[in-house]
């Protein structure tokens, strides 16, 4: 099942002007880590996404695409 997960994460990323590396720094983890995620190459661990979803205040169900935002 393909999620919009990879889209969403750059949207909320761009929204709050944060770039790649202050993201990466705020969760741990390298700003490859981040593009990667972004361009579909990898998919975060459910830790990584309880982290970001609390850092865009938004539910992993809305970052996964699953519900709108």
């Amino acid at each position: 099942m393909e999620t919009r997960f990879a889209e969403n994460l750059k949207a909320l990323r761009m929204e709050k002007k944060l770039s790649q590396t202050t993201l990466a720094e705020a969760i741990g983890v390298t700003q490859q880590c981040v593009s990667e995620w972004e361009q579909k190459r990898t998919e975060p661990t459910l830790s990584y996404l309880w982290l970001l979803a609390d850092l865009f205040s938004v539910s992993i169900d809305v970052l996964c695409g699953r519900e709108e935002w």
